[in-house]
């Protein structure tokens, strides 16, 4: 590559538990640049995880991070005229940013009153290994490891 590789912006630490990790996630929730209102509906979310589990809430939402983030994706290669699926590890920054991904878009896809209501029943459903973002790491998985014979045309 003839240019230099961008920086790394360092993301600084969200107000309430001080972690560079909620950041990322709020900017992901973030719409139109309202970052107090990502903000609000993260810790809304938070604070009704914590209410029925009975447990801390942002321990529930890391281990449900964990359990929505995928280790490999497949992807297309085309060879001699057909497009083969080529399982590939996945480096850890984009395993997080596809867990995040998925966690907010599949819970602004549920029916429940509010944003931080859906974020809190998904992150609820993840932590317990159901729910639509977990089913679409399994179907990743799944994915890839039906394809490992194309392993050997990894670029």
């Amino acid at each position: 590559m003839r240019k230099t590789k961008p920086k790394k912006h360092p993301v600084s630490p969200d107000p309430r538990y001080n972690d560079p990790v909620v950041t990322k996630f709020v900017d992901n929730i973030m719409l139109r640049g309202k970052k107090n209102v990502a903000y609000k509906i993260f810790y809304d979310a938070i604070d009704i995880v914590s209410e029925k589990m009975k447990e801390d809430g942002l321990e529930i939402w890391k281990k449900a991070l964990d359990n929505v983030t995928p280790s490999v994706e497949v992807r297309s290669r085309r060879i001699g005229g057909a497009t083969f699926q080529i399982p590939s590890e996945i480096r850890p920054a984009r395993k997080q940013s596809i867990g995040m991904k998925s966690l907010v878009n599949f819970a602004r896809k549920r029916h429940e009153k509010s944003m931080s209501q859906k974020l809190a029943a998904e992150i609820m459903a993840a932590y317990k290994e159901e729910g639509a973002a977990f089913k679409r790491k399994e179907d990743t998985h799944r994915m890839a490891e039906a394809n490992k014979a194309f392993s050997h045309f990894r670029f």
